[in-house]
């Protein structure tokens, strides 16, 4: 039996028949032998690493999406590399970390992102769950435009005419859109958005300090009669303040509106209305580009809106 037949059975989709395979695996496990990955990556120029930037962990969307792609990976002869992008650890030395250990690619899962590092990258770079705004990096990404147009109908069928909009941080070489989408569609009837918010994180505190500060210093006649949040947990923040500590029945007073579908926003407490996110279907997609089978370009995938007890 040859070496090339031995390297055949032990690689992910390579060609061989299923009965070889059989009797090269029962023999290296009669031998207790495994492979040398690290031999082998110097033979074919690649390690089957693939390292995944996330800068914030405080979202809830991140962890079932992380479970699915890591999952893939591995079930593709892949591994993939958390890297924790933080005050002390940023993309920058990522990245050069990333050369240093021979990553196949480098999946950017997050906010703080730099044009000028990622465009002088020599690794191929790829966005989940957001817009690239660099043209040669590709992402993978739920369609923002579908989603908020799904949105604005809804809330326009239910007669909101006053749409407020809480963002969280604004970023270079990703974004996700929503907010400019989300105007437009109100601007096209006549309706400029009666609030525009910011968070300067996507966690539930700033949101909450967000619509505090506006509710306080907001009369009632003035007020937005919908707050659309760029996420979910911006929209249990919201949610939160609103009910408890300015007593506003929602939706009559104000309605409150997500995106992404976590797990908590179902919860009776919450019972959100939200639009999901494909995230399975991102992360498929994304996992064949990575393997090869589809060329390395944008997907916008489509979601889908799930109305609840909130707006």
């Amino acid at each position: 039996m040859s070496k090339w037949t031995v390297i055949r059975a032990f690689t992910p989709g390579a060609q061989i028949a299923p009965d070889t395979r059989e009797r090269v695996l029962e023999a290296a496990a009669a031998l207790s032998y495994q492979p040398n990955l690290l031999a082998r990556s110097l033979a074919t120029k690649r390690t089957n690493l693939i390292g995944i930037l996330v800068d914030d962990f405080a979202n809830p969307y991140k962890l079932p999406t992380l479970e699915r792609l890591t999952g893939a990976l591995q079930s593709n002869g892949m591994l993939g590399v958390l890297i924790n992008i933080n005050r002390d650890y940023d993309h920058v030395a990522a990245i050069a970390n990333a050369r240093q250990r021979q990553l196949d690619a480098i999946v950017l899962f997050g906010t703080a992102f730099h044009d000028d590092t990622i465009t002088s990258a020599d690794i191929p770079i790829y966005v989940l769950a957001r817009d690239s705004t660099i043209s040669s990096i590709p992402s993978v990404t739920c369609n923002a435009e579908r989603a908020m147009e799904e949105i604005c109908a809804h809330l326009e069928k239910r007669g909101y005419r006053r749409p407020g909009f809480m963002a969280g941080p604004r970023t270079v070489s990703t974004a996700l859109g929503r907010r400019r989408r989300f105007a437009d569609f109100w601007k096209k009837r006549g309706l400029p958005l009666a609030a525009e918010l910011d968070a300067a994180r996507y966690d539930r505190h700033t949101a909450a300090a967000a619509l505090r500060a506006y509710l306080e210093d907001t009369p009632p006649t003035e007020r937005a009669d919908v707050l659309m949040c760029e996420n979910d947990i911006l929209a249990l923040g919201a949610l939160d303040v609103a009910r408890n500590e300015f007593g506003l029945a929602v939706p009559d007073d104000l309605a409150i509106i997500g995106y992404d579908d976590i797990d908590f926003s179902g919860m009776a407490g919450f019972n959100l209305t939200t639009y999901r996110q494909p995230y399975e279907q991102m992360v498929d997609t994304l996992v064949d580009m990575l393997m090869g089978r589809r060329p390395s370009q944008t997907v916008r995938l489509p979601g889908r809106l799930v109305a609840r007890a909130t707006g």
